[in-house]
């Protein structure tokens, strides 16, 4: 069984950050970093099967706003290195979330040099800069609400709101420091700039594109082939309904009858399964026993 545990670690491992290898989580031995131990954000980005969600929702959602969709299809490889794309992602993440405050800090000033360079026009004309900060804040308030969302279903269903809205204060601090500017920092003022968002959100195709490409990217292994299916229609099944209209992607209520239970009984593998990911390693760099 240990080699079974190991060989499913290996193959969570691979998709993260942790496969890069630049970021050292377990010392110096007590530095706190961001937010520490104590943090909702530790507790809702250290469990993988719901970041894993609410990545993909996260995705899906981004996209339907058309500079943040510019953007990406017109100075990204993701088309080319889908693999490469999410380790990065997910090791910003990772970093910003559990790194030393030097390694959170070092990254967040990467992140805001690549977005210096990342500038064009939309389909329709319309300039856009990755640093622009309603930008930034659209971006983050895409991704934070779905890694909520993902959390409240697969991990913590009676997370209270006063801790929910703790989350999004957290959060918003790596936001801002990127640049974003009216961050919300609340359930109900996500709910509310989400909705003021909505008339200029929208779907072509280029968005289907991308939809299309994450949604059937090809597993990294047999092994990890029905446990990413089922991943990839939970992350559908996250977006918020109107969103999922946009893109024209749903569920049946069979579908979701399978995907629910699914993704639950993974992310029990998983949780067993997983004893070196950031998460795990930064409570040991805080003398501290994982709890997820």
């Amino acid at each position: 069984m240990e080699r079974v545990r190991a060989a499913i670690e290996r193959q969570v491992l691979g998709l993260t950050g942790i496969a890069l290898k630049e970021i050292d989580y377990e010392h110096p031995a007590g530095e706190p970093g961001l937010f520490g131990p104590r943090s909702v954000i530790w507790q809702v980005h250290g469990d993988f099967t719901s970041m894993m969600c609410g990545g993909i929702s996260a995705l899906l959602l981004q996209m339907l706003h058309p500079l943040a969709l510019a953007g990406v299809w017109d100075h990204s490889n993701f088309r080319e290195d889908m693999l490469g794309r999410l380790r990065r992602t997910s090791q910003f993440i990772s970093a910003t979330t559990f790194g030393t405050t030097r390694d959170a800090e070092r990254l967040i000033e990467r992140v805001k040099h690549i977005h210096l360079q990342v500038s064009g026009r939309a389909c329709d004309g319309t300039p856009y800069e990755a640093s622009d900060p309603q930008l930034l804040t659209w971006v983050h308030v895409a991704e934070c609400s779905s890694f909520m969302a993902a959390h409240l279903r697969y991990r913590r269903p009676g997370l209270a709101v006063s801790e929910q809205d703790r989350y999004y204060r957290e959060a918003a601090r790596i936001a801002e420091a990127l640049g974003a500017r009216d961050v919300p920092t609340s359930s109900a003022a996500i709910a509310d700039y989400l909705q003021a968002q909505r008339p200029q959100l929208c779907s072509d195709g280029r968005t289907r594109e991308v939809a299309n490409l994450l949604l059937n990217a090809p597993a990294p292994s047999r092994l990890a082939r029905l446990p990413g299916a089922l991943m990839m229609r939970a992350g559908i099944d996250l977006l918020p309904d109107w969103a999922a209209q946009i893109l024209g992607l749903h569920l049946s209520t069979l579908q979701r009858h399978i995907v629910r239970p699914g993704v639950h009984g993974i992310a029990r593998v998983l949780r067993a399964s997983v004893r070196n990911a950031a998460y795990h390693c930064a409570m040991r760099r805080m003398g501290e026993n994982p709890v997820l």
